[in-house]
């Protein structure tokens, strides 16, 4: 555990407004960079003033907040900005089970944002080399190409995953449980180490509308947001029932009738959905979910989406939401706990962060958190991608396969271009 804010003196945050810096992930320079942008907005940083590994178990989210709070309370801000996302702030990744180590909170050194046509920039203790670089300077180090991708197997083979699906389909129509969310891993070695702000960049231009992110390694572009809390208010993307995309308009459109109609894919949403509301009702004085889900359409995949909105009903953070919230019925299954049992039976490897919570949050406890879909864990030449679907009883295990597949080709595209 490395912790350089409240150990000794308080270092300064100093926060203050900078002109437009354009494409924030071109600021990032190539070491251990950090990120949440959309749509050409969010929070890129880099540097480390504080670092901590938050213990596996099911009080990480209550340690993880009085860390915060310690860390953040004895910081000395000097706030010109005042905003969501202005003063000090937290980058985290929380691995999909409680029980696994590697969960993580960084406070990095500086913080580049951009967000309504404002931009500020954040910086703890003496502002970091690389920061003044910037200000001077703003042409970072060229990115580098990984070169040749050889991919493998990685804990199963695809018929041993295919045998695990019909395994869990089996016994959901036994009634053991409703649906159960399985996913795998795809390992991939490239000729040289891996540039993590050139998987950014490629990730943020193709999938624009996704949270693209970056944290301690672990990184993607997810569709999902599960939360964003703004002083008291608070949203959730709820998304569950996918299908690729089409060859054309036409194609396009009977692919999203057809999921609009599923009755599998209908059932694993409102699984999702009452998931969402069961968790988010009592923190909230006032909860909105739509009646019937919508169509969010990607690049690569079709999914049924819904958007929830709520108001809290007391000074929870974004964290505690987080906390309340994970694992959704999206990544995991109905019955949650069930689903998790059969997850750890089944599945056969270490999800590491792949479906856990990622983002940020700030001193004021406002934030954003999505679940670390479309993502890989990235460490050296090496990258451990994931992708995964809802089983339900009446699912196919070539289909789900196949759909697999098609959430892999995201992180195999920014790897290869």
């Amino acid at each position: 555990m490395s912790v350089a804010l409240g150990t000794t003196r308080p270092l300064p945050v100093r926060t203050t407004p900078v002109g437009d810096p354009g494409d924030l992930l071109a600021s990032l320079p190539g070491t251990a960079p950090y990120a949440w942008v959309r749509n050409g907005e969010g929070l890129v940083g880099w540097g480390e003033a504080a670092r901590v590994s938050v213990p596996p178990g099911p009080g990480r989210f209550a340690w993880a907040r009085q860390w915060l709070t310690t860390v953040f309370g004895d910081a000395r801000v000097d706030d010109a900005v005042g905003t969501p996302g202005s003063g000090p702030v937290a980058f985290g990744s929380f691995t999909f089970d409680e029980d696994a180590r590697g969960s993580v909170l960084v406070v990095p050194r500086a913080v580049l944002a951009r967000r309504g046509g404002h931009a500020w920039l954040t910086t703890v203790g003496e502002a970091p080399l690389e920061t003044l670089s910037l200000l001077r300077d703003p042409v970072r180090d060229p990115l580098v190409e990984p070169g040749r991708i050889r991919y493998g197997d990685g804990s199963l083979s695809a018929p041993e995953w295919e045998e695990v699906v019909a395994r869990a389909a089996k016994r959901i129509r036994e009634g053991e449980l409703e649906k159960v969310v399985l996913a795998r891993d795809l390992v991939a070695v490239a000729e040289r180490p891996i540039d993590v702000r050139l998987l950014l960049t490629r990730l943020a231009r193709r999938f624009p509308e996704c949270y693209t992110f970056s944290v301690a390694g672990l990184v993607g572009a997810t569709p999902e947001l599960l939360i964003r809390r703004t002083g008291q208010e608070v949203e959730s993307l709820v998304l569950a029932g996918t299908t690729a995309r089409g060859d054309g308009p036409a194609d396009d459109l009977a692919r999203g009738a057809a999921l609009l109609a599923s009755a599998k894919d209908r059932h694993e949403h409102e699984c999702a959905i009452a998931s969402v509301r069961q968790t988010l009702a009592p923190l909230c004085s006032s909860l909105e979910t739509p009646d019937e889900p919508e169509l969010l359409m990607l690049p690569n995949v079709q999914h049924l989406a819904s958007h929830v909105t709520g108001r809290l009903a007391d000074g929870a953070s974004v964290l505690d939401v987080v906390a309340a919230m994970h694992p959704t019925a999206a990544v995991g299954g109905t019955p949650t706990r069930t689903a998790i049992e059969v997850i750890r039976e089944l599945e056969g490897m270490d999800r590491a962060g792949y479906a856990g919570p990622v983002g940020w949050i700030d001193a004021h406890g406002d934030g954003e958190w999505g679940i670390a879909l479309r993502s890989g864990l990235v460490r050296g030449r090496r990258a451990r991608l994931f992708a995964g679907g809802g089983i339900m009883g009446d699912s196919d295990p070539s289909a789900e396969l196949a759909e697999a597949q098609a959430k892999f080709r995201v992180m195999q595209y920014a790897l290869e271009g």
